[in-house]
Parts: C-alpha cells; sequence; structure tokens
C-alpha cells in the first residue's frame, strides 16, 4: 500500500477544474513574490537611489562652500519664516569677505535669535548665491531606505491586486462552469424536460 504526502503533488479529482488549478499556481506566484520579489525590488530600488543621492551630494559638496558672515541691519524678532533641521530661521542680509578680499552681501537664512552684528556660517554656491546645505550621509541614507520601502510596499500592493483580480476572474469562470454543469445535470436529477 502506498501513501502520498498531502499537499506535495495535485491528485487527480474529477471535481478539481481549470480555474482551481490557475488559482493555485497564482497563489504559488503570489507567495514567492511576497516573500523574494518585493524585498528584492525594495533592495534594488533603495541601492539606485543610494547611489544616485550620493552623486548628488557630492556634487553640492564640490559647488557649496561655508563662510562666515555677519548679519547686518534689522532682523525681526518674531515670525520665523521657515523651519529648518528643527529650528527656525529668517532671511536676513548677511556680509562676508570674499576669497579675493571684496566686501559681499546677499540675503540667506539665519537662525531664529541671531540679531544685528551676530555672526553666522552660511552656505554660498560659486556666484555667491545663499543656498541650503549639502545634503548630509544621514538624509542619503534615509530617501534610500524610503524609497526603497515604498517600492518593496508598492509592490506587494501591485501583486496583491493582480491575485485579487485573477481570484475574481476564476470564480467568475468557476460559478459559470458550475451553471452550464447544472443545466446538465439537473433535468436527470428533477426528471424535468428542458
Amino acid at each position: 500500500m502506498r501513501t502520498g504526502v498531502r499537499g506535495r503533488r495535485p491528485r487527480h479529482n474529477p471535481l478539481r477544474r481549470r480555474s482551481d488549478v490557475v488559482e493555485r499556481w497564482t497563489a504559488v506566484l503570489v507567495a514567492v513574490l511576497l516573500v523574494v520579489g518585493a524585498p528584492l525590488l525594495g533592495a534594488a530600488t533603495a541601492r539606485w537611489s543610494h547611489d544616485g543621492a550620493q552623486e548628488v551630494a557630492a556634487e553640492q559638496r564640490a559647488e557649496r562652500h561655508r563662510v562666515r558672515a555677519t548679519v547686518e541691519g534689522r532682523t525681526p524678532d518674531t515670525l520665523p519664516s521657515v523651519q529648518a533641521g528643527g529650528q527656525h530661521s529668517y532671511r536676513a542680509t548677511v556680509r562676508w569677505t570674499g576669497p579675493d578680499g571684496t566686501e559681499r552681501t546677499t540675503s540667506a537664512r539665519v537662525p531664529a535669535g541671531t540679531g544685528n552684528g551676530d555672526a553666522v556660517h552660511v552656505w554660498l554656491d560659486s556666484r555667491g548665491r545663499s543656498v541650503p546645505a549639502p545634503t548630509d550621509d544621514s538624509a542619503v541614507l534615509q530617501h534610500s531606505v524610503t524609497v526603497g520601502a515604498c517600492t518593496a510596499i508598492g509592490t506587494v500592493l501591485a501583486v496583491l491586486l493582480a491575485h485579487g483580480a485573477v481570484r475574481k476572474v476564476a470564480m467568475r469562470r468557476r460559478l459559470a462552469e458550475w451553471d452550464r454543469d447544472w443545466a446538465l445535470t439537473e433535468p436527470q436529477w428533477t426528471h424535468r424536460r428542458a
């Protein structure tokens, strides 16, 4: 006497229909995509995003420089305009000495509470315009993790949505097959003539 392991191989069953087979293989494919595909795709996009963000950060570090400047003019004591890095800031006119020894001014964001004559550090581009500080490594990492996680979650949602659509079509076909078979079987059971 031979016994088989249940679930290993589908046995021949007269009640099993083609839609059942399609649904079973779809469930296997969905499981593989959810367990292996989504994490791999998330990791690949996170890696790609990290490389791109590192290039951008390197370009920013190359073209931006930090200077020590002095705040000029009256500065507002209230109503900060932007919250950057967990600290309120506002725009003020600052003066600094360029590499050639000339005095220059520009409008830059300075921390709240900075007064006239206070020294602050500002980031400038090659033309002397005020720019944000270059992206640091923690921001690059945070960006990469966010992109990877969103990609993995999006993949999971797309796979589950596709699986739901396949199940809906399989159920519709299964019900149509049952209706067709019942139309053939019912007259034999009830002895009615169609």
